[in-house]
Parts: structure tokens; sequence; C-alpha cells
């Protein structure tokens, strides 16, 4: 027989049997909490419900036929399934059941609550999504009042929660919390972090008179305390109007008076203080911020229930304690805003923190906490550069070409008393480690300065060289079985420590940096001076100009690589037929499948020989690669072959960046010539100039280099996994990039994979689905819980104004198109690429943009550097850009001054 009720202590109860409320509620009263004693009607109930009256399939027959964004339709769908649930009877041993738990009662009064399978859960919270009915009396009442709560599951917003959240409609149910009544003389919320700030350190309690039922549902403005945590000192008091207050009704239901109580206290103080202890012991329990119902009755407090603050940014586990601490997301460096899988975060925390090699210092990168995960992301632990003397005006200066957003929250931190500069300059010890890098260095710099062609081009020799080495040492000896080639893949994946300390660092960024920054600032100096001098504003946006059409840039080198694949296939008829025939994903499978004419499968191949490896979120070892699915460069080469005007063939758009560089060069010599020491300044203009583009096209090579090797590494996992699916090892190939590098060398030494390694892929997997719904990510993040979302802010007095930072000169009108995913989105030539950030995945929309809006990013971030590039104005850093500005609406775009105009829509 299916249980239809269990007691609040039942042992082992499962979410799938009470839905994630009653599990809270559950833990809670086991716990030793005061918990209002009750019973939990199971999902079993509901689902006998459902099946003896025929729900299930006419519910999701209806929602299919609607569109879940239509609030109208959402409506009308909500008040059809609901009026069935009325209609239907109850199976005469289901009402029996209910019965029999609410005689325990003895016929008290009692709150019936919701419990769905997919609330309340700790990365989910459905507040406020289903109903709940108070002071119900009576077996009658009751029996009623569960059916409607059942109902509950298809209200219009829980329909939409769940469609926008990718739950499937036809995998939750709903449990029934049967609760007895408190007949609370005040009662509210505590939230066991500040909701408005983060802070872990603060909770915050909202109370009103009577019942909590007003304040849940908005009908009154309670009182609103804060409490310090650490002190137990009350930080904030404001007493609300509590106009009304909510009672429970003589009979049943509930009463609503008029009271104006503002001048009264809904809490006492020992009783906020109390409340706040105990708020500490269920954070203690769940390991998690919480919000938590409460009621004060009798001079006793009840927890009613509790769920998770998932609006939170999540910490990072190690740096949870005191003192303060800043981190800098990754993301935003890198224009990659989904999760990171967790093999990708170890290898980026290996090959990161060895990075101090460079330096002499060996770092363990598990025990590191220079580079930490919270929220399936990467943060960079700054605290300690900011509150360096000199590593604090240097970061403040350098964040600038990275994120003016982030540069604007720290410089708000400036008075933060934790976050102060303090400490010697440099010690001894940390001089010579620096003088042992900075000596050769300063050489390499040399030798980069005389002759930056000929350096440039050995430095893109030595990486390609290096790649060409790993990947025939990986090949050879030929493979002598499963655990020989798996065992060699885990070797060569702990060899990337040194990608960063031994190459990137020492050839790449010592080139593209010190090299690049010194020549871009002597223009900029130069061009700032002459503008002042001769009254033209115009000269200062010459430096951007110069960084157009540069060599050595490897993203536009591999643009153009892809344009002649393009030029290939529209020369071969059918070639030429196939892809204007087919869309991406079937171009797609003929290629997998080696069947694409002769003349297209060659020249893909050829493109994917050299780039196969790069793809959306490449950085991330875990992502797909175009090699994998090469669906995005199917959709490229088609969006090439409908290029019809010459001018905007990527060859020529380089050609004339190129030119345009040139023209903008000799400008600025002229201009510095009519200037104090003018002969001498042009000199040193010509010798920048040809230094800066030798060198700043360098800026993509380390990574390429980087994502070069980690591509050799995913290849060989990926076989390693197929190796495993095949002998039942893993149900996934690519499930080895949801464990990490330690978890991977234990698979090796034991020559087998553990169970518990398969529920944890499973877990992290849904982790990582959670994180890619969350639709905001901090640029900045502090240990006490503040996050930092904004980009650059608006003026005051004018705070809806879209602005950012102007990267790319030029004005430019057209219409807005909102991308997310690069992959299946289409750009129309002249449109105004609007998305979150980029990576050289995103590069060949570019050419069909008109100019490009993005939330993340500086001067010296890729998607900047690549609309310098090709000419297209462009402003970052625009804070909520992707949901501000929507597709269709025409707006001004000015690289020149950051502003961003909407003209129409």
């Amino acid at each position: 027989m299916q249980k239809f009720i269990l007691p609040f202590n039942a042992q082992d109860v499962t979410l799938a049997q009470v839905g994630g409320k009653a599990i809270n509620l559950a833990k809670l009263a086991q716990a030793g909490f005061r918990v209002p004693g009750g019973f939990f009607v199971t999902t079993a109930g509901y689902e006998v419900f459902v099946a003896s009256n025929r729900l299930q399939g006419r519910i999701l027959e209806r929602i299919g036929k609607i569109d879940v964004n239509n609030p109208s339709e959402l409506q009308d769908v909500a008040r059809d399934i609901r009026a069935w649930f009325a209609e239907g009877e109850l199976p005469p041993e289901l009402a029996a059941a209910i019965r029999a738990g609410y005689a325990q009662a003895a016929g008290a009064a009692v709150a019936v609550r919701s419990s769905a399978t997919a609330e309340d859960l700790p990365r989910m919270s459905f507040a406020g999504q289903q109903d709940t009915f108070l002071n119900v009396v009576g077996e009658g009442n009751l029996l009623k009042s569960v059916v409607a709560c059942w109902s509950s599951l298809w209200t219009a917003r829980a329909i939409g929660y769940r469609a926008r959240n990718g739950i499937a409609q036809d995998e939750v149910a709903l449990a029934v919390v049967v609760q007895e009544m408190v007949q609370s003389e005040a009662a509210g919320v505590l939230f066991t972090a500040n909701p408005l700030t983060g802070r872990r350190d603060e909770m915050v309690i909202d109370a009103t008179l009577g019942l909590g039922e007003a304040l849940v549902g908005g009908h009154v403005e309670p009182d609103h305390y804060v409490v310090e945590t650490a002190t137990r000192q009350i930080s904030s008091r404001f007493l609300g109007a509590k106009e009304l207050a909510i009672h429970a009704g003589e009979e049943s239901g509930t009463l609503t008076e008029e009271i104006h109580a503002g001048h009264l206290q809904a809490l006492p103080d020992e009783a906020i203080l109390s409340l706040s202890d105990l708020g500490q012991k269920v954070v203690d329990l769940y390991d998690f911020p919480q919000d938590i119902e409460w009621a004060w009755a009798d001079e006793k407090l009840y927890l009613l229930q509790s769920r998770p603050i998932t609006a939170l940014y999540p910490i990072p586990e190690e740096m949870k304690n005191p003192p303060l601490k800043a981190m800098f997301g990754f993301h935003a460096v890198q224009g990659i805003m989904e999760p990171i899988t967790p093999l990708g975060q170890d290898v980026m925390k290996l090959m990161l923190s060895n990075s101090a090699l460079a330096f002499g210092v060996d770092v363990d990168y598990k025990e590191q906490v220079g580079i930490t995960s919270a929220g399936e992301r990467l943060w960079i632990n700054i605290t300690s550069i900011i509150k360096h003397p000199m590593g604090h005006k240097v970061y403040a200066t350098a964040i600038k070409s990275i994120d003016l957003g982030v540069a604007q929250a720290l410089k708000d931190l400036d008075d933060e008393p934790g976050l102060q500069p303090e400490g010697p300059i440099i010690n001894f010890r940390s001089l010579v480690r620096l003088l042992k890098f900075v000596i050769p260095a300063w050489a390499r710099l040399i030798k980069i300065w005389r002759k930056p062609d000929k350096e440039a081009a050995r430095i893109l020799e030595l990486f390609s060289s290096t790649v060409a080495q790993t990947q025939k040492d990986i090949e050879s000896p030929p493979d002598t079985g499963v655990w020989e080639r798996y065992s060699r893949q885990v070797a060569l994946l702990y060899e990337a420590r040194y990608i960063f300390p031994y190459m990137v660092i020492p050839q790449g960024v010592v080139a593209v940096v010190a090299g690049m920054a010194p020549f871009f600032g002597i223009l900029q100096r130069f061009s700032a001076q002459a503008a002042q001098v001769l009254d033209d504003p115009a000269l200062k946006l010459l430096p951007l100009e110069i960084a157009r059409g540069l060599p050595h840039n490897v993203t536009t080198e591999m643009d153009l690589i892809l344009w002649d694949t393009a030029k290939a296939i529209a020369a071969d008829t059918a070639s030429a037929q196939m892809f204007n025939t087919l869309n991406p994903a079937e171009l797609s499978t003929e290629y997998q499948n080696e069947q694409l004419p002769k003349i297209a499968q060659e020249a893909v191949t050829a493109f994917m020989k050299q780039y196969g490896m790069r793809g959306l979120g490449e950085i991330d070892i875990g992502r797909l690669r175009w090699r994998e699915n090469p669906t995005h460069v199917m959709q490229v080469v088609q969006s090439y072959l409908k290029i019809e005007d010459p001018e905007k063939a990527p060859d020529v758009v380089f050609a004339k960046g190129a030119k345009a560089a040139e023209k903008a060069a000799q400008r600025l010599i002229n201009a510095v010539q009519k200037t104090k020491h003018g002969r001498l300044k042009a000199k040193a203009v010509r010798w920048a100039v040809t230094r800066y583009r030798a060198v700043a096209g360098l800026r993509e090579a380390p990574k390429f280099f980087a994502i070069r090797m980690m591509g050799i590494i995913r290849q060989g996992l990926l076989k390693s996994g197929e190796d495993f699916v095949a002998a039942g090892l893993l149900e996934q190939a690519d499930d080895l990039f949801f464990l990490k590098i330690d978890e991977l060398e234990k698979i090796e030494t034991e020559k087998t994979i553990p169970d518990t390694f398969k529920t944890l892929v499973d877990e992290r997997r849904a982790a990582r689905a959670v994180e890619m719904r969350r639709k905001q990510i901090p640029r900045l993040l502090l240990n006490d819980g503040r996050a930092f979302y904004e980009g650059m802010r608006a003026p005051v007095g004018d705070e809806d104004a879209l602005v950012g930072d102007p990267v790319s000169p030029g004005v430019v009108e057209g219409k807005v198109r909102v991308i997310l995913d690069p992959h299946g989105a289409e750009l129309f030539p002249g449109e105004i690429l609007v998305c979150p950030g980029t990576d050289p995945a995103w590069t060949p929309l570019f050419l069909a943009a008109g100019g490009l809006v993005m939330e993340v990013g500086g001067m010296m971030t890729h998607g900047s550097v690549v609309a310098r590039e090709y000419g297209i104005p462009a402003v970052v850093g625009v804070n909520q850009a992707t949901t501000r500005l929507k597709t269709g609406q025409r707006v001004r775009v000015s690289g020149s001054s950051g502003q961003i105009e909407v003209l129409e829509g």
C-alpha cells in the first residue's frame, strides 16, 4: 500500500516523496528546532488523485498549446487546470489517510502548505509559487484545502517559473504540509544574510503583528531590523506602519483588521537577538544562507519553514572566513559568462597558479587560494595586490583596460578598512625573485624593441613547434592498451602546469604586455598633447585607429583562412549548391560522415587541422570544440557565402584596416610636428608605431598556444573516455571533464572508476545545469558576501543612460541584435551586436556587425581588440546591456564617447 501520509519525524524521507519544503521542515524538526507539529501528504497522494481523475494528459496537452511567455495565455491555462482539480474526486483510501493524520491533531486548526518536488532546493527556490491556506478547521475544509494546494502546482506563475528555469512540466509533483497553526502575536521573515547587499555577517528581520500572511502577501509595511551577527548588535531598526493585521477567524479562515500600529515594535529586542541566534543555528545546519518564516507566540519563537536564499551569489568555500578578501571574476577577462566544468576549473587553477614558477615559487594548485571557485566559475583573489602599497596603484590603473565596472567598484572600496594598503613595498626575498624574472625579461624586451618583426615571428614559431612536438610525443610510441593510453594523458595533463611559467609568460606575455604597453602609452600621450595644442579632440582617437589591421594576429588570420575556405566552396558548383541547400547542423553531419563534396570536404578539413581545437568558451577544457561539432563553422561559412559586397570581404576589410592605420599614424606624425619639439616627437611616434604594430598583434598568441595545448589533452581524454564507455565504466566519454585532476589520477592508480565517481559526475552535471540559468554574474566579489554586478556607472542625475567604455572609435546607427550564444545566431549586415562578452568563437560575427555593445570587457579584452581590427564602433562594460536593449530597437552607438542612444523601439 502506498504511503499517503508521513509524520514530521519520519526518517529517510526523500525529495520525491514530500518535496523541498517538507524535507526542510523534517530536517528542522529532527534537529530539535521548535517546529509546529503535523504531517505530510506525500506526492503519492497527488499522483493517485491526478491519475484517478485522468488529469495529467489533459494538463500537458493544454500547456503544450500555449506560449509560456505570454501572461494572458498562462492565466487562461492555469484557470482551466485548477477548475479540473476542483471538479475532481478524492479516492476513498486517500481521503481516509488524510483524515487519519488530521485525527492525531485532535481537530485543531492547521495550516495547509504546498511542497513541490522542485521547490526550496539549495540552488533553486520557488518561494510564492504555490498556495497556502491558514486556520483550516474540520475534515471537509482540510480535504478541500489539500486539493486546492495540489492545483496550485499549476498557477500561472508556477508554470511560467518552471518554463523559464528549464524544469520539465511533466517531472514535478506536489506534496502537502499539514501543520498545526500558531496563533502568533507577531510573525515574519528572517534572512540569515542581507538579501540586498549579500553580506553574510548581517541578518535581516521583517516583522509584523498577527499572522505572517500580512507580510508575505505584501499587505503591510513591516518593521525592519538588521542584526550584526558577530557582535549581536541591532545595527538598524525601522518601525513600519503596520496598518493592518491578519488573525485566525473564530471558526476557520482568517480575519483582517485595521490596527495603525506604526508606533509599536512588533518584536522585542530580546526576541530579535534570540531569533538571529536561532538563524545562525539553522545556517549551521544547512551550510547555506536561509530565508526563514517564523512566528512569535507566548514568548516563544517557532520556525514555520526555511528555504535557501538562492539569489545570493555563493562564496568560495576556502574564502568564507575573515579577514576581508576581494575576488575578481575570471569571466570578466575572458568574456565567458557560462559556468566552467570541474576539470576546466582544475586545469586553469593548475596552469595559472603555477605561473609563480616564473618567479621561482613552487605552488600546490590544490592548496593555493589565489584562484578559487564559486558558482562553477573561477575567481582571482586580488586581496594581496590591492593591499600592497604599489600593487594598489598599479592594479587600479591596469584594471581600467580590462573592466571599468570593476575599476569603479574598487574605487568605492577605497575607504574599506579591511582593504587598505599596508606593509613594505617589497622585501629582500621578493626582490631577489623579481629580479630573477625581470633581468631575462628585459633582455627579451631589448630584442623585441630592436627587431620587433623578427622576434614576433620567433615567438610564433616557438609556440607552433612546441605544439607540434607535443602532438608527436603523445602519439608515439604506439598505444599498447587502454590504461597505457590513459596514463599518458594524465601525465600530459599534469605537465600543463608548465605552459604558463615557461612559455606563455616569458615569451608571449612579456612581448605583449611589456612590449606593447609602453608604445601605446607614447602614442596616447602625444596624441592627447596634440589634441590640446591644436584644439582637435579627434586626434586623441588616433592610437585606436593605429591598432587596426595588425599583423601576427592569430584570430584575424583564422578569419582570413575561413574566408579562403568559403571562397573555395563558392568556386565549386557541387559544394556551393550543398551549402546553399542544407542547414548548418546538416552540413556538420555530412562533414563528420565525410559526405561533403570533395572540394568542400578538403577545404573544411584543412581549416579544422589548424583551428579545430577552438570553440565557444574554449578556455574551459571541458567545452566542445569545432572539430567535435562543426555546426558553428558551417554557419559562418554560409554567412560568408552570402557576402555580395566585395568591400565586406574579410581580406578587404583587413587590408582597409591596415591602410587606415597607416593614415592615422601619418596624421599623428603630422600633428605632433606642429607642437613643441615636434621633430623629436615625430621620430618617437614613428618608432613607437613600428614596434606597437609589430608586437600588438601577438596579444591573442599566448592564449592560442594554451588552447592548442589543451586541445591535445582534450582529444586524448576523449579517446580514453570512449575506451571507458566501451568497457562499461562510464556512461559518456565527456564524463571525465566532470571529475577533477586528483580524481583522474586516482582512476589511473586504481585502474578502475569507482561507483562514487559516477554519482559525482551526475551531481556536477546538475550543478552546472542550474548555474547555466543564472542571469547575473558579479564582476567583483567580497568574501563577506557583497557582490558588484554593475558595468560602467551612468552619470549622476541620468541613471537610465546607456553608457560604457568607448574602445573602438566611430559612430554607427543600426538595429539591435541581442545574442547570448553565437551558435545558431544570425546577425544581419549592419546590425548592432549586443552580447554579454566574447571570446574568439564570436569573432566571425563581427564581420557583419555594424557596431558592438558588451556587458563586460575593457580596452584590451578580446571583443575590443577585434572591433578595432575591423573598424567597428564598440562600447563595452555596459550595465545589463542584454536586458536593457531589445532586438529590433534602433540605436546610435558612439565608440568615441561611450554613449548609446535608443532612437526607435
